[in-house]
């Protein structure tokens, strides 16, 4: 396996400060997406009053992902980074406008939705290896796990301004005024953009062997890994958590809403952003632990208790304080896991490179979505109803009746990821992966900024 070498050096032109203002416009425009993810969801829910329905939401998201990250990491490679990431936003802005405009109408329905989430993911499967390989060439290799930190550290400002202030701006301008307030952070996502300059990265050996038509050049992101083992077995180890995690993703509003309000669920989430704004934080500063892997294992695992803790009652206390303990590890976790990523991929093959890692990463999570509804309405909701079979076995222990058997399905997918992690440390090439694989940048050439 060659490596670039560190006579490699990216361009100093920026460096962090153009990282940053990249950051700012994909941060308003999270903030956006979350107004009309929040305002959305609770709509189909109240709506259809199913949580079928619901989970077919991140379904739609989750399935283009599957389909076209080989390609689109092809052509992100190709292409300019930055030119990626405006399309990129504009195509998903044009969509938040369609969906405006028929609920302004009195026309939208739940399958214009469903249509219109798979429509942005597409876009979006081209916006976050672009994103991921332009942080590699702006941020000093020192910094990655900073970098992956505000990333992180961004998205739960989202999570913690975007549920109230929802809640707020339904009453004030209505659900359509909402996502018409998306658009328009988009549009200021896509102006940062023009305003910056992300450079190219130079050619590495990787990237001259990958060379040749799309289909191959989409193709080399599975050559890269199959003779990386450690990479392939932490691919396979978030595959398996994010599929369990797929089912606590699409029924985590359907258990609250069970047995409370939308405000009440608007403030839970807001308290469990705050738990990833505050893990975001530390990762900024932190940068994470010397050896990122111990990191990256040891918080999924307190991250799993909590989901483990969110099942246990419907307390809303409860619920609260563990869902906040869950989204506090997640930056330290992703973070880690990005900057080995980072460190152990050449720039010129990420977008390749990523594009097959997150496909891999979600691959069997629509399955999760299709199962979740179904599994809540039909068979554990049932097991756990006030006199079913399990109510007075179980239930002496979590309750009985609406929301307790999606609360015991949260409880086994907590066991089952512990496990799972478990097996993880166990397996040697994960376990020492940074010490396998050699940096792809052997030298450091930070920006002029730094």
């Amino acid at each position: 396996m060659s490596v670039a070498t560190g006579s490699m050096q990216r361009p100093a032109a920026r460096g962090m400060k153009t990282f940053t203002l990249i950051w700012t416009g994909q941060l308003v425009s999270l903030i956006g997406s979350g107004l009309t993810s929040f305002a959305l969801g609770v709509w189909v829910y109240q709506t259809t009053g199913s949580a079928t329905q619901y989970a077919l939401i991140p379904l739609f998201f989750t399935l283009p992902n599957l389909l076209l990250s080989p390609l689109a990491g092809a052509l992100v490679d190709r292409w300019d980074r930055r030119w990626v990431m405006i399309l990129s936003d504009t195509g998903a802005a044009l969509t938040t406008l369609t969906i405006a405009l028929l609920l302004r109408a009195g026309q939208l329905q739940v399958w214009h939705i469903y249509l219109a989430v798979g429509v942005g993911s597409a876009f979006s499967v081209f916006q976050w290896p672009a994103y991921s390989a332009a942080t590699t060439l702006l941020v000093a290799k020192k910094h990655y796990g900073r970098a992956s930190g505000m990333v992180q550290l961004g998205q739960a400002i989202g999570h913690i301004i975007s549920p109230v202030l929802a809640g707020l701006l339904v009453v004030k301008i209505q659900v359509w005024g909402v996502i018409l307030l998306d658009f328009a952070t988009f549009l200021f996502a896509v102006i940062t953009l023009l305003f910056v300059h992300v450079p190219r990265p130079e050619t590495t050996a990787e990237g001259e062997e990958s060379k040749g038509t799309l289909l191959r050049e989409a193709a080399y992101g599975w050559t890269y890994l199959i003779v990386r083992p450690g990479l392939m077995g932490m691919l396979i180890l978030f595959a398996t958590l994010n599929f369990l995690m797929g089912f606590t993703n699409a029924l985590f509003t359907p258990m609250i809403l069970a047995f409370t309000s939308a405000d009440v669920l608007g403030t839970v989430l807001s308290i469990a952003g705050s738990g990833m704004l505050v893990g975001g934080l530390v990762m900024s500063i932190w940068g994470g632990s010397k050896r990122r892997i111990r990191g990256l294992l040891g918080f999924l695992m307190l991250a799993e208790l909590s989901i483990v803790a969110i099942g246990l009652r419907p307390s809303v206390p409860l619920i609260a304080a563990a869902s906040f303990g869950f989204f506090f590890c997640i930056p330290i976790v992703s973070g880690s896991s990005q900057a080995i990523w980072q460190s152990k991929v050449a720039p010129d093959v990420q977008g390749r490179v990523f594009s097959v890692r997150s496909m891999i990463a979600t691959s069997a999570t629509p399955l999760a979505y299709i199962l979740a509804g179904p599994l809540a309405d039909r068979v554990f909701e049932p097991l756990l109803a006030v006199g079913g079979p399990l109510a007075g076995s179980v239930g002496r222990i979590i309750g009985a009746g609406p929301g307790r058997g999606i609360g015991l399905i949260f409880i086994l997918m907590g066991v089952f990821n512990m496990l799972a992690t478990a097996v993880g440390y166990l397996y040697p090439r994960i376990r020492l992966v940074e010490d396998e694989l050699p940096d792809a940048i052997a030298g450091e050439t930070p920006a002029a900024d730094e």
